[in-house]
């Protein structure tokens, strides 16, 4: 029996930003770091995956105080 592919980097980011989106749906606004931990990923692929997002206008960032929050658009 064979086993499915594992994903390439562009196909890994886009389901990451899927989860992302889910994460910030069920849950809402986060820090990156709360994020991070959410989505149980590595840090660089949730950034990646919030640029996909970004560029597709899915999501904002603002500052607040110190610390940046990540929230659907």
């Amino acid at each position: 029996m064979a086993t499915a592919p594992s994903p390439t980097g562009i196909e890994q980011i886009g389901e990451t930003a899927g989860h992302v989106w889910r994460v910030l749906s069920e849950i809402g606004p986060l820090s990156p770091t709360k994020l991070t931990k959410e989505v149980d990923a590595p840090k660089d692929l949730v950034m990646q995956a919030l640029g996909w997002l970004a560029r597709e206008d899915k999501i904002a960032i603002e500052e607040d105080g110190r610390t940046k929050v990540i929230s659907l658009v």
